[in-house]
């Protein structure tokens, strides 16, 4: 009995992480429909010029990543890619609009969005993992009526409280 629940227990956990990061659907292998199953609906969608399709997978709050995964116009998985990391970060420039940022690092945590009157200047919020195992979190700052980026920043949740945060990359 106990065996019986300890296996039921541990499939459970595995299915939660295919469900989480999409581990498991192979690349060229994986249908669209095969991944929507697996990982749920997506926060958000973008057709793409190639007839292929991007989808977006948040998975915060509390989590560390957004998985973006590119479905090829055959509706075969291409790839799927964590984007809340330095290498997509680092893509943000100056002038670059909402919906470009929102393409390369999907949906900011709405409770974390505010509005600087004063400024006129919106800013985004993403919670990642940092290269060194750290929770951190990434900013864009928009002009506010321009709606496009004026800069971006990134810091860690220590330097807001006296305890780190770690997380799993």
């Amino acid at each position: 009995m106990l065996s019986r629940l300890f296996v039921l227990v541990l499939s459970l956990a595995v299915a939660a992480c295919a469900a989480y990061s999409g581990h498991g659907l192979a690349p060229g292998v994986a249908s669209e429909a095969e991944v929507r199953a697996t990982m749920g609906a997506p926060a958000m969608q973008w057709e793409l010029p190639d007839g292929g399709r991007q989808l977006a997978y948040p998975r915060g709050p509390a989590g560390f990543h957004t998985f973006m995964v590119f479905i090829g116009a055959d509706r075969r998985l291409q790839r799927t890619v964590n984007v809340l990391d330095t290498p997509y970060f680092a893509r943000v420039q100056p002038g670059m609009s909402q919906a470009e940022v929102l393409q390369l690092l999907g949906p900011p945590q709405p409770q974390w969005s505010e509005y600087f009157a004063a400024r006129d200047e919106l800013v985004w919020e993403w919670r990642y993992c940092d290269s060194w195992g750290e929770a951190a979190r990434f900013d864009v700052l928009f002009d506010g009526t321009k709606k496009t980026v004026r800069s971006t920043q990134s810091w860690t949740e220590s330097q807001k409280s006296d305890r780190r945060i770690g997380c799993a990359r």
